[in-house]
C-alpha cells in the first residue's frame, strides 16, 4: 500500500496531525515528518529555501527506504511538496495541496511576509507563534484548536521563523503547475486569512487532475476546526481508485 507523507506548514509540526487525522493509518501507512527548526526537530539547523526543504524531506524519504508515495502539504508545506513535484515527479501518485497556494508572496495574507519579519524580530518567537495562529482559526483565540496548535507554533525559534518567511518570500511554483499530472485533490477553508480564493482557483483550475473541496466555516487549520470532515475528505480521495 502507498504511504501518506504528510508535510507540515510554517511554524507547524508531526504533531498536530493526531487525532483523527491520525487514524488514516488503519489505511495507510501514515508518515509525518518535522521540517528543520520545527516541531520536534527544532534543534536542526533551520533552512531558508522552499527547495532546500524539498531536498530534505526527499533525503529524509530515501534514508527511510520510502521510493515511492502520496503526498499532502499543507500551507508552506505545500509549496514544499510542489518543489517535490518537480524535482522527483515519479514517486508521487497522489498530491493533497491543503490551505496552500503557487505564490510564496501570499497575495491577499492578513499581513505581508515582511510586517511579519518586523513584527517577529520586534516581538520575539513566542509571541509571534500564538499571534500568527490565531489567524489560523475562524474564532481565533477561541477556537478549540487553537491552544494545541499555539503549543506546536511555538516550538519554532526566531531563526527558524525568520528562515521560514524568508523561504516563502522568495518562492514561486507558478509556472510549473500545468506539468502536474498526478491526481490531486485541493483543500481550502472558505475563511482563511492566509490563502485568497484566488490562489485556491488558481491551483484548481491550472493543474491537469485536480478535485477541489471547500469547507465551509473553517480558516487555515480544517484539521483543527473541522478534524471529521477533513479525516472523511481525505479517506475517500486516498481510496479512489487511480
Amino acid at each position: 500500500m502507498t504511504p501518506l507523507v504528510m508535510v507540515h506548514g510554517f511554524m507547524g509540526g508531526s504533531a498536530q496531525w493526531a487525532g483523527e487525522v491520525a487514524q488514516l493509518s488503519q489505511i495507510r501507512e501514515v508518515i509525518a515528518l518535522d521540517l528543520p527548526g520545527f516541531g520536534a526537530n527544532n534543534h536542526l539547523a533551520p533552512i531558508d529555501t522552499i527547495g532546500g526543504f524539498a531536498d530534505w524531506m526527499i533525503a529524509e524519504l530515501n534514508s527511510r527506504g520510502v521510493q515511492v508515495f502520496d503526498l499532502l502539504g499543507h500551507s508552506m508545506g505545500g509549496m514544499i511538496v510542489q518543489e517535490m513535484a518537480r524535482k522527483a515527479p515519479d514517486r508521487i501518485k497522489k498530491f493533497v495541496l491543503y490551505a496552500t497556494g503557487a505564490k510564496g508572496v501570499l497575495p491577499g495574507r492578513f499581513e505581508t511576509i515582511a510586517e511579519s519579519k518586523m513584527r517577529a524580530r520586534s516581538d520575539g518567537a513566542q509571541a509571534t507563534a500564538r499571534r500568527i495562529a490565531a489567524t489560523w482559526f475562524q474564532h481565533r483565540e477561541e477556537a478549540v484548536g487553537y491552544a494545541r496548535c499555539a503549543a506546536i507554533a511555538e516550538h519554532a525559534s526566531l531563526e527558524a521563523i525568520l528562515a521560514g518567511l524568508d523561504a516563502m518570500q522568495n518562492w514561486s511554483g507558478e509556472t510549473e503547475l500545468c506539468n502536474f499530472t498526478q491526481e490531486t485533490l485541493v483543500i481550502w477553508g472558505d475563511r482563511d486569512r492566509t490563502y485568497a480564493w484566488e490562489q485556491t482557483a488558481l491551483l484548481w483550475r491550472t493543474i491537469q487532475k485536480a478535485q477541489l473541496a471547500v469547507v465551509p466555516g473553517c480558516a487555515h487549520a480544517i484539521h483543527l476546526e473541522k478534524p471529521k470532515l477533513f479525516a472523511a475528505l481525505l479517506r475517500d480521495y486516498l481510496e479512489q481508485e487511480a
